[in-house]
């Protein structure tokens, strides 16, 4: 936690704002039962703005809904809210199947009797944890609505056939949603109005730089600096449709510096987390010829890192 609070000290985030969140830990200390689940973040998310903002909606007691194209950090920054404000994370998945009772729980039987096992969505309640909702838009509308009472005012959950549980007070809850994904849908008027929306913006040059030195300090800045102009120059050509966005990954790129330390030359590895992430011939040859006008194919560990 300290580390982190360093981090955002060091992006010059609001004093004001960093001093509620020790007030908020003071008076939520992280449980022993539950430290476990606090997350340790091995990303840190740039961008100032976006913090403040987060931040700020947090302390207020709201729900955030980040929402945003892909590769904006959504779930690196609902992961960073979690460990800095010390709470137990639980973690849901929509897809098109989510429905209620795996939100909430559901009798179970363990042989012998029958019993109530507590979903993601009642243990936060319980536990005071954050809820993290990914890619809430993949689910139907109306397995959310048992979300509604949880959100906004109420803070309960009541389950028919068993007693009403209140949200513990510094329970929270951040969605996130991405733009246009097979199988998304748009989110009702009753559900969005329950967050606060913060629309994530695309990683700038400058906090791309800081992130890949962070990640990676021994990289060469002369390299560091051509991989962010290559992940500058996919991301025009996807919104410009000249590719899809599969090549626009920003995990893929530090994955592929990954594999580069490891000792794969430069060729193979942006081949395996980023061109080949696109399954049309003709485009893999479009992001192949892009990423050789910045980085040789052949480049070794001792070209790409000082060692």
């Amino acid at each position: 936690m300290n580390e982190l609070f360093e981090f955002l000290q060091k992006e010059g985030i609001d004093p004001g704002l960093l001093d509620g969140v020790k007030a908020f830990r003071e008076k939520y200390p992280t449980e022993a039962e539950n430290a476990a689940r606090v997350p340790d973040p091995e990303y840190y998310y740039y961008g100032k703005k976006t913090w403040e903002l987060a931040l700020a909606s947090i302390l207020a007691g709201k729900n955030l809904l980040l929402a945003g194209p892909k590769a904006t950090g959504k779930n690196v920054l609902s992961e960073n809210l979690g460990a800095l404000f010390g709470r137990p994370v639980w973690n849901v998945s929509f897809h098109i199947n989510t429905d209620a009772s795996y939100l909430v729980g559901t009798d179970t039987y363990d042989g012998s009797r029958v019993s109530f096992r507590p979903g993601p969505i009642w243990l936060c309640a319980e536990k005071g944890g954050f809820g993290i909702l990914d890619e809430i838009n993949m689910a139907k509308n109306e397995a959310l609505a048992v979300l509604h009472a949880a959100l906004d005012f109420r803070r309960s959950l009541d389950v028919p056939g068993y007693e009403k549980i209140d949200l513990r007070p510094e329970t929270r809850f951040i969605a996130t949603m991405n733009y246009g994904y097979a199988g998304t849908r748009d989110l009702n008027e009753a559900l969005t109005s329950r967050f606060a929306v913060l629309d994530m913006p695309v990683i700038s040059e400058e906090n791309l730089q800081k992130l890949i030195s962070r990640r990676y300090p021994g990289i060469r800045p002369k390299i560091r600096d051509q991989l962010v102009k290559l992940y500058g120059e996919l991301e025009r050509k996807a919104e410009s449709a000249e590719i899809s966005d599969s090549a626009l990954d920003l995990r893929g790129l530090l994955d592929a510096i990954a594999l580069m330390e490891q000792g794969l030359v430069s060729g193979d590895a942006l081949g395996m987390c980023i061109v080949n992430k696109s399954f049309d011939t003709y485009e893999r040859g479009l992001i192949r010829d892009v990423i050789a006008a910045r980085i040789p194919a052949d480049m070794q560990r001792r070209d790409v890192f000082d060692v």
